[in-house]
């Protein structure tokens, strides 16, 4: 356990800082999942590209915040892209 008051103040900054992470890498899987439902599903472009873009704000926002590397960034974004131009061209 800490003992400096330093110390147990950044103990509930990193708890606090963890949630908050572990939430926004949440949503970004699940907005990850949504897009590939709507691939293999075979649902309409609208919905398709409603899915991508709502994706993609998730991840240029934990971007932003410093959750994700923006090199992971563009590599989740860049195999979204890649799995919905395939299901396009197979139609």
């Amino acid at each position: 356990m800490a003992n400096s008051k330093s110390a147990r103040k950044r103990v509930r900054t990193a708890e606090r800082n963890r949630i908050r992470n572990k939430n926004a890498k949440s949503a970004i899987r699940t907005a990850i999942k949504r897009v590939h439902e709507a691939v293999t599903d075979a649902q309409g472009a609208d919905t398709i590209n409603e899915r991508l873009s709502a994706a993609y704000g998730k991840i240029d926002g934990a971007i932003l915040k410093g959750i994700m590397h923006k090199n992971s960034g563009s590599r989740y974004k860049s195999r979204l892209a890649s799995a919905v131009n395939k299901a396009a061209a197979a139609k």
